[in-house]
């Protein structure tokens, strides 16, 4: 499929122009970028300071008031404040970490109650079998369900094939997207969506630790689908392509858009693996990877992986011990290991992510991402509603200040 032209108009031309130059001072930020080439060499030669784009992100926000379209200005004004925060940091004015991932977000960062943790360690006491500590447990139940990694290619083939049947009977999938997966090492996070432009995405699944099927289903539907492809490749059909909207173009790191993104690749295997079909899909991966699992064992496999769910907010709380209470790195991983029954490995793992220049604040985007979508899908008065809820989040642009909003009506 040949790659089309993309015309932009001058606010979404200024605001790529920021985006793209922020970029060159921060690696990472810009996720993707399948815009007008010339803008990505003019940034690279550019070379503005920090609080050059500070200041042009205030200037842009000043101007949105020439946009007729009332979502697209306030989407506009909430990622610009984002990009103006990044670039104040940049240039040595560092906010404290919570008003920091507040203004960068446009949400505010949420403790997990302490009960959760309580009462899911309860459910995971009556759930794995056996006696001794739950930990001990889980990390059994985990060892049981490794894919080897010379199957891992091939249970992800066919999980993918099966996501994307589930998530087409449901939702709009453009003509003519497709991705492909790679098995990478040394990476900082579990997998990575990296979109190509073009209706095209290349998943890369981080293999430094060992990849169980249990968590093989949630991963690969955040990744595909219904989750970032799925996004992505919408967002493109539908704004870029349809609508002419330049600024979705580039997705960037640590702005409001991610929030939502990683919110609706979470809450999205409520439609493509509720229960029941979460099940099937299990028994598929272990066939897949020559794990024994039975329809009995598998329903197991759900309850458990619900109350484990109740913890997802495990990181976000092990942020705010790092940088807010100033908690050292030893008390950060008994935290995950004893409350979040994290094993030692992956809670080690986690301060590459926690303590990451790029990745400190991101991770709020996850559970505070998942708690306010949970909560906007839950108050929908049908499913059929639910679902057209979760279509515009594939294809609006939507902000968690506007979602709170609308619950909060």
């Amino acid at each position: 499929m040949p790659k089309e032209r993309l015309d932009v108009d001058d606010i979404a031309r200024e605001y790529l122009l920021i985006g793209l130059s922020l970029g060159q001072l921060e690696d990472g930020l810009v996720d993707a970028y399948y815009g007008p080439p010339e803008l990505a060499e003019e940034a690279r030669a550019a070379g503005y300071s920090p609080a050059d784009l500070a200041a042009r992100a205030e200037t842009l926000r000043g101007r949105l008031g020439e946009i007729g379209d009332v979502q697209r200005g306030v989407w506009l004004d909430r990622q610009l404040t984002a990009l103006r925060t990044i670039a104040s940091s940049l240039d040595g004015d560092r906010l404290p970490y919570v008003e920091e991932v507040e203004l960068c977000f446009d949400a505010k960062p949420e403790a997990t109650p302490s009960r959760e943790y309580e009462e899911a360690r309860a459910l995971l006491e009556d759930l794995l079998a056996g006696s001794g500590d739950v930990r001990e447990r889980l990390v059994a139940r985990d060892e049981r369900l490794t894919i080897p990694t010379d199957r891992l290619s091939g249970a992800i083939a066919w999980l993918t094939d099966q996501l994307r049947s589930s998530a087409g009977l449901q939702f709009d999938i453009p003509a003519g997207e497709d991705l492909s997966v790679e098995l990478v090492t040394d990476k900082p996070w579990g997998a990575y969506n990296w979109y190509l432009g073009n209706l095209r995405s290349l998943i890369e699944y981080n293999t430094d630790l060992p990849v169980r099927a249990t968590s093989l289903v949630a991963t690969l539907a955040h990744e595909s689908f219904p989750g970032h492809h799925l996004e992505h490749a919408s967002k493109e059909a539908r704004l870029v392509r349809e609508q002419g909207r330049g600024e979705a173009a580039i997705q960037l790191i640590n702005t409001p858009e991610a929030y939502i993104s990683e919110g609706l690749a979470e809450v999205g295997l409520r439609f493509v693996a509720p229960d029941g079909r979460w099940q099937e899909l299990l028994i598929g991966v272990c066939g897949q990877a020559g794990i024994p699992m039975s329809a009995v064992d598998a329903d197991r496999q759900w309850q458990i992986s619900q109350a484990l769910r109740r913890l997802g907010g495990s990181g976000g709380d092990a942020a705010l011990m790092m940088h807010v209470e100033n908690r050292s790195t030893e008390e950060v991983v008994a935290f995950l290991e004893e409350q979040a029954l994290v094993p030692h490995d992956r809670a080690v793992k986690s301060l590459e992510f926690l303590t990451h220049p790029l990745w400190r604040t991101y991770v709020f985007c996850y559970s505070g991402g998942e708690r306010l979508l949970d909560r906007w899908l839950d108050g929908a008065e049908s499913a059929d509603d639910a679902r057209g809820r979760f279509q515009r989040l594939l294809t609006e642009q939507l902000t968690p200040s506007s979602i709170a909003a609308n619950i909060a009506d």
